[in-house]
């Protein structure tokens, strides 16, 4: 065992704060217990006791009355996060809030204000930090083998027809906040941006989403000094295999799929020197000689069953959160960190009134 058991309350018993939370703590049994549980279903009340162990409780706040909790993890849908958490806050609670943190990047600052005041742990679920992959793709950017990067590609497509509440504006629903909250905060990290763009074009429409929230979403980002991002969410993809990381930089190239990446790329100092011509190029023969030279090229790769082993995604940031939690330590995903993701969003939005 290392460190103490943390007792944990769980605020919603739905696809995130059972399938997700609950199911993830309950592998953690070294670290976690689920000591409670909020739904105002009564059917997953009791399940919740049944497979848990758990009390349960009709009203979270009635669950906030407890002085036992080291944790609350806010898995309400999209639209409470901010009210919730600040209650909760306020209540004097460690908080681990589901993604989107928030819509606005006011709600954030509230959010950290909050937090401030009592001197609580808040973070957010955005595990995606700790897929293996986006950390094998940090490592290779990281180590400069493909030079100065200059675009950065992310398309996550499928073709899907969708009506649950997450397909609807007052409950922040739509592929930007849903899925975007993460794939958009790895391309922000990857970025390596404290600011916003300096350009920044959103472009949202409403293919096949049966409530009224947008669907579809291309993002465009650019800056002086900083690669330009290329963000595709799309529900109206029919062809498998769409979904992937297209990396590119002055001296090669990295591609991922959802599952393995490669890259490949070439020395500068191995390649063979050239030098501008400003007059047109011939053979010895002297006919037209268009540019064209043999570069060594060195290739990597990462995929689950030859890299190196990690921990599933929830499972590390889990890990992660009990140490902070147990050392009083700041957690691996701060409100701060996502400060960023949250105002680009914010933009998208203010450029697509329809869908805001």
């Amino acid at each position: 065992m290392s460190g103490p058991i943390l007792k944990v309350g769980i605020i919603g018993q739905g696809r995130s704060g059972r399938n997700i939370h609950a199911e993830t703590l309950r592998r953690l049994p070294e670290r976690y217990v689920i000591a409670a549980v909020s739904d105002e279903l009564e059917q997953r009340r009791r399940a919740a006791e049944s497979d848990y162990g758990c009390a349960s409780y009709a009203d979270y706040r009635e669950m906030m009355k407890r002085d036992d909790l080291d944790l609350i993890v806010n898995a309400t849908p999209s639209h409470l996060h901010v009210p919730v958490s600040l209650e909760l806050l306020e209540a004097g609670f460690n908080v681990l809030c589901e993604k989107p943190l928030a819509r606005r990047s006011k709600e954030v600052d509230a959010l950290i204000a909050a937090r401030d005041k009592a001197g609580t742990l808040l973070t957010i679920f955005q595990q995606w930090r700790f897929n293996p992959l986006f950390l094998e793709i940090r490592k290779c950017l990281d180590s400069g083998v493909l030079g100065r990067i200059v675009q950065i590609g992310l398309t996550v497509n499928q073709f899907s027809r969708r009506w649950d509440w997450q397909t609807l504006k007052e409950y922040n629903g739509g592929n930007l906040l849903n899925t975007g909250a993460h794939f958009l905060d790895q391309a922000l990290q990857f970025l390596g941006a404290d600011r916003m763009p300096a350009a920044l074009l959103c472009r949202m429409d409403r293919a096949n989403s049966f409530g009224d929230a947008e669907d579809y979403c291309k993002l465009m980002m650019a800056g002086s000094g900083l690669p330009t991002v290329d963000l595709e969410i799309s529900s109206c993809c029919a062809y498998a295999g769409s979904n992937y990381y297209l990396i590119q930089g002055t001296n090669g190239s990295l591609r991922a799929s959802l599952t393995e990446t490669t890259w490949k790329y070439f020395k500068p100092e191995e390649a063979p020197r050239q030098t501008l011509q400003r007059t047109p190029m011939s053979d010895a023969d002297g006919k037209p000689f268009y540019d064209k030279e043999e570069l060594k090229w060195y290739e990597g790769g990462w995929n689950k069953t030859v890299g190196p082993a990690y921990p599933a995604p929830q499972i590390a940031f889990y890990e992660s959160l009990h140490t902070s939690l147990a050392e009083g330590k700041p957690p691996a995903v701060t409100p701060e960190s996502v400060w960023l993701q949250i105002r680009v969003m914010e933009e998208c939005f203010r450029q697509n009134p329809a869908f805001a």
